[in-house]
Formats: structure tokens, C-alpha cells, sequence
């Protein structure tokens, strides 16, 4: 008996044991030769450890949405505001699950939203890959954002700790804008990475530095530090039309869908078990976090809490600095885990779904719709450095100018997060096991239910992120 990947396999029968005398089924001494005695391209494997998965899709999930939620929580009260975290992650579990149940179908360790949707809506591939893209874009600019809004208040501190100088710093170094420009010297070589697992290394430092942030939150609720601002009131339980716009940035705080198909592709021995330890404790521990940083980020500063709960602490401490430095670590480390999905996802658009293969039942040689890292077979050099190129510059243009994190996250929740976290998930799996007798319909149901409910918060949440633009001073803007 022998595993094969050949001429009679279709994406969806990967995975079973077939007879070598079988007519039209390769033995073990062709298995590596096709119909016509040429030798055949041996199936790809992947070489990423549990760990580094785990370290990557954690660091993907846990970024700038975990400073919002203390804000998310003075907008429903401790109690619903800590139920609607946990439903949260939930839910991002459970579109995850069905991703990787999706993946398993796509052709061997080429899956990928573009791939699965070939199988399901091809019409629609072009699209939904630019709404990955337009998500990933959005968050690489809110990542630029906190940068720049706390490297002023880190060298203003430091300076006057490490000089004891009544000056201060040059006006250079006090702009938010000069940081990012710099820091490009260090995101650009980033961005250029082709492979996800190369970024395994940043993901363990900026883990770290969500680490330091829970203790900033929790010490400085039992300790508070000279200069911080009394609280506001604190309820329990809170009705408040702000939580519309607020319940967008818990789904965004939990996405990290972009990268679960560079994760199946890479990781070693991508079993369903994996998968859901690597989903599982990712998810897991980024809900944990966010429970801790919203509760006691939200009992400090009480209805006067803002969206970056990083900032609100008095940059004199020399404790906070780091903090708060740890944090611009943070996200541009995880920078790079954004401009590599929007990447990919863009060299579909452009293609407007041309692939260089036809995915046919032929052989899967003749399978050539993506590269081991997500990316089309034929994505040269040039067309890498190009589309890397104009997703920074114009990602850093518009975080250049514009200053409201708040904004930025709630659109990106509403649109891109619910539609890569719970609309493809549910629609993919869905059209891949209504027709199939062996399905788990119960499955199936909740996978459209789960695609139903992304819709919802999609159109809700959206229009009344427009409403609150139209009019800013309207009673929802306050706490």
C-alpha cells in the first residue's frame, strides 16, 4: 500500500490509502514518474516547527487591537464587555477550524483563500482576495500609527531619565513622523521576507512585549504611578450605543485568518490535530491577554479610558517608557505579517484571477496555482519588489497624516476582519459539504450560520462607522 498524489486523486480525496495495482494508480517504483516516464516533482513538505506556528499566527492575532479593548469594555460595562471578548474568540476559533478543515481540500501545501475559493466560488476568487488585502493594508497602517504616536512620549522620557537634563529633546525626535520614516530602515528588510516562518524570530520578541504590557496594566492598577489621571465612573454593566463601533475592534483584535494558509503550508506534518493546538493556543492565550489588559486598563482609568490604553499612562516613568516602547516593538515586528498576506492577495487581483495552471484531476503537477509560501508560482523578483514597495509607501503615506487609531480599527473590523474571519470561512466550507453525504450537516448549518452572522456585523457595524463620520458630534462619540 502507498500514499499517492497522482492522476486519479482529486483535492478532496488527499489523504487515502489506495491499491499500487490499482489500474490507472501509480505503483511504488513510478510514484515519482508521470504517464510519459518523466520524472515528477516530489511533493512539497514543510519544515515549520509547532512553536514557530504558534509564535506567528499569536503574533498576527495579538497587535494593535489589544490597546482598544479596555475602551471596547467602558463601552458595555466589565461584565458584557468581558462576555463579548470570550464570544469573540470563540467565534474566530470556529472560522479558523472551518479554514483549516478547507485547507486540508486545497491542493498539497498550496492552500490558500484564493485556492479554496477556485473550489467554491471562482467567479468571486478575484474578490475576495482584495478584500484579504484591503484588511491587511488597514492594519499595517494602524501598526504605523502607534509607532508614531509613542515613540515621541519614549524619547522625551528616556532623555530626561539618562540626562538629568531640564531641556528637551531635539524637536526631531519629538515627531511621530520622523520615528516611522526611520523605522522603514528596519520594516522594509522585513517586508521583502518571501517566507512566513523567517518572521518566527520577531513574533518570540514581540510576544515579549505583549508580556511587559500586562504587567504595565496590572501593576499600575494596585500601584498607580504620580501624574495619572483619576478615573472616570466604572459600571458593570453599561447600555451603550458606543458599542457599535467598539464590537468591530473585538473581531479585528482576534483576526489572523490572512496567515492560517501560510501556517497549514509550512508547518510540519499539518495534521488537523496540529492545526487545532496551533488555533487553539493562539486564540487561547490572545483572549486571556485581552481580559487582563481590558480589566484592569478599563478599572484605572474608568469612562476617561481612550483607544491606545498604552498612552495613557505618564511618560515620565521610565517603567512606562519601556512599556511603551515595547509596544512600538510590538507592532513592527508584526508589520511584516501584514504586507505578507497583502502581497499575495494583490498578485491575484491583478492577475484578476488568472492562475498558471487549470486545477484539472490530471495530476497534481499540473496543479500549479500557488508556491509553498502562498504566493503565485510565477511571482518574479520584479513583480515582489514592486507590489512590496507600493503597499509600504502607500501604507506609510496615509499613516503619515492621518492620526485616529479608532477609526482605523473600526473599519477594518467591520469590513475586512468579518469578512476573512467569519464570511469566507462559513461560505467555503459550507459550498464544499452541502452536496457531500458524508458531511457532518450539523457542521455545515453552523458554517452557513456562521457566514449569515459575519454578513450582519458586516452591514450594521459598517454603517454605523459611516454615521459616526457624517456626524462626529452625535451622542454615539460619547461614553
Amino acid at each position: 500500500m502507498v500514499q499517492t498524489y497522482g492522476a486519479t486523486e482529486s483535492p478532496s480525496s488527499r489523504g487515502t490509502l489506495v491499491d499500487p495495482h490499482t489500474p490507472g494508480v501509480l505503483g511504488e517504483s513510478d510514484a515519482l514518474l508521470g504517464e510519459d516516464a518523466t520524472p515528477k516533482k516530489p511533493l512539497r513538505e514543510g519544515h515549520a516547527t509547532l512553536q514557530s506556528s504558534v509564535g506567528n499566527l499569536a503574533n498576527t492575532i495579538i497587535g494593535s487591537g489589544m490597546l482598544t479593548f479596555p475602551l471596547a469594555l467602558a463601552s458595555a460595562g466589565i461584565v458584557p464587555g468581558m462576555i463579548t471578548c470570550l464570544f469573540s474568540g470563540g467565534v474566530a476559533v470556529f472560522g479558523l477550524y472551518l479554514l483549516s478543515l478547507c485547507a486540508a481540500k486545497a491542493p498539497h501545501r498550496r492552500a490558500s483563500f484564493f485556492a479554496v475559493a477556485e473550489m467554491t466560488f471562482p467567479k468571486a476568487a478575484v474578490f475576495f482576495d482584495a478584500a484579504i488585502a484591503i484588511k491587511c493594508f488597514g492594519v499595517s497602517i494602524s501598526y504605523l500609527i502607534i509607532v508614531k504616536s509613542l515613540m515621541p512620549n519614549v524619547v522625551a522620557a528616556l532623555y530626561h531619565d539618562l540626562t538629568s537634563a531640564d531641556t528637551n529633546p531635539p524637536d526631531w525626535a519629538l515627531s511621530g513622523r520622523v520615528w516611522i520614516s526611520l523605522l522603514m530602515l528596519i520594516l522594509v528588510p522585513l517586508a521583502f521576507l518571501r517566507k512566513l516562518d523567517s518572521l518566527r524570530h520577531t513574533s518570540y520578541v514581540a510576544l515579549f512585549s505583549v508580556a511587559y504590557l500586562v504587567v504595565i496594566v496590572v501593576v499600575c492598577y494596585f500601584f498607580p504611578l504620580k501624574g495619572t489621571q483619576a478615573p472616570g465612573e466604572i459600571h458593570w454593566f453599561k447600555i451603550s450605543p458606543n458599542f457599535v463601533s467598539t464590537f468591530p475592534v473585538q473581531v479585528f483584535a482576534f483576526t489572523c485568518a490572512q496567515n492560517l494558509f501560510p501556517i497549514f503550508n509550512e508547518i510540519h506534518t499539518n495534521s488537523q490535530e496540529r492545526m487545532n493546538i496551533v488555533i487553539g493556543s493562539s486564540i487561547g492565550g490572545a483572549a486571556l491577554i485581552y481580559e487582563i489588559i481590558a480589566v484592569f486598563g478599563y478599572l484605572t482609568f474608568g469612562s476617561k479610558v481612550s483607544a491606545n490604553i498604552i498612552a495613557m499612562y505618564p511618560s515620565t516613568s521610565v517603567f512606562i517608557a519601556v512599556g511603551q516602547l515595547a509596544i512600538a516593538i510590538l507592532v513592527m515586528f508584526s508589520y511584516p505579517l501584514q504586507v505578507h498576506p497583502c502581497r499575495n492577495c494583490l498578485d491575484k487581483v491583478f492577475h484578476a484571477g488568472h492562475v498558471a495552471h487549470k486545477i484539472t484531476p490530471e495530476g497534481e503537477d499540473e496543479i500549479e496555482v500557488e508556491d509553498e509560501h502562498g504566493g503565485s508560482p510565477d511571482m518574479s523578483p520584479l513583480k515582489h519588489t514592486v507590489l512590496t514597495i507600493a503597499i509600504i509607501a502607500s501604507g506609510f503615506s496615509i499613516a503619515y497624516f492621518v492620526d485616529d487609531l479608532q477609526m482605523v480599527l473600526s473599519f477594518v473590523g467591520s469590513t475586512g476582519s468579518t469578512t476573512i474571519s467569519f464570511i469566507l470561512p462559513g461560505l467555503f466550507y459550507w459550498k464544499l459539504t452541502r452536496d457531500d453525504p458524508d458531511a457532518n450537516k450539523t457542521l455545515t448549518r453552523a458554517s452557513l450560520g456562521l457566514a449569515i452572522y459575519g454578513i450582519c456585523i458586516f452591514i450594521f457595524c459598517l454603517s454605523f462607522n459611516i454615521y459616526q463620520v457624517v456626524h462626529p458630534g452625535g451622542p454615539a462619540t460619547s461614553h
